[in-house]
């Protein structure tokens, strides 16, 4: 990155240089496709929760029976229902590890599944506007950009918007 800058600043002294910026949050939230990819995200996560609050009930219920029952039980009983308890848990925790987990859980696939073309659709879309307003770098200001300043009359977001929008 301090390689990029000096590059800038160096490019900077030797000829017109003009940047733009972008705001990729406001445009995830105003473009249709990547609301219904957000939307669709959701869903599944929303689905994938309940399923993983429904064993974790089921599981803190077959506990509670455990412990009201555990004086009852005789030693081979016990062994027997604290085995379905860690297995029960364990259970739990393959289904959020299979998901959730990170880098490889279901939910990152299916992010780039569903996302990926919309990255591309708004990657196009800031090239034109780029190529169309001859700017030779845009930022994007959301994240970990680094853009301490940016003169409003540089952010390029709602050209952005209105080329994905009218698809010219």
């Amino acid at each position: 990155m301090i390689i990029a800058v000096i590059f800038l600043f160096v490019t900077v002294g030797f000829g017109q240089v003009k940047i733009g910026y972008v705001d990729s949050q406001i445009i995830l939230q105003q473009l249709p496709e990547a609301i219904k990819a957000q939307g669709d995200l959701d869903a599944l996560t929303n689905k994938w929760s309940a399923h993983i609050d429904k064993l974790t009930k089921e599981l803190q219920n077959e506990y509670a029976n455990y412990q009201k029952n555990a004086k009852k039980y005789s030693k081979k009983k016990l062994a027997s229902e604290q085995k379905k308890l860690v297995t029960k848990q364990k259970i739990i925790d393959d289904f959020k590890k299979t998901k959730f987990g990170q880098p490889n859980g279901e939910i990152y696939k299916k992010n780039e599944e569903i996302f990926g073309p919309v990255k591309k659709k708004v990657y196009e879309a800031i090239k034109k506007v780029a190529k169309a307003e001859k700017m030779q770098f845009i930022f994007d200001k959301t994240g970990d950009a680094i853009l301490l300043y940016g003169d409003p009359k540089y952010d390029v977001t709602y050209k952005v918007l209105d080329k994905l929008k009218t698809g010219k």
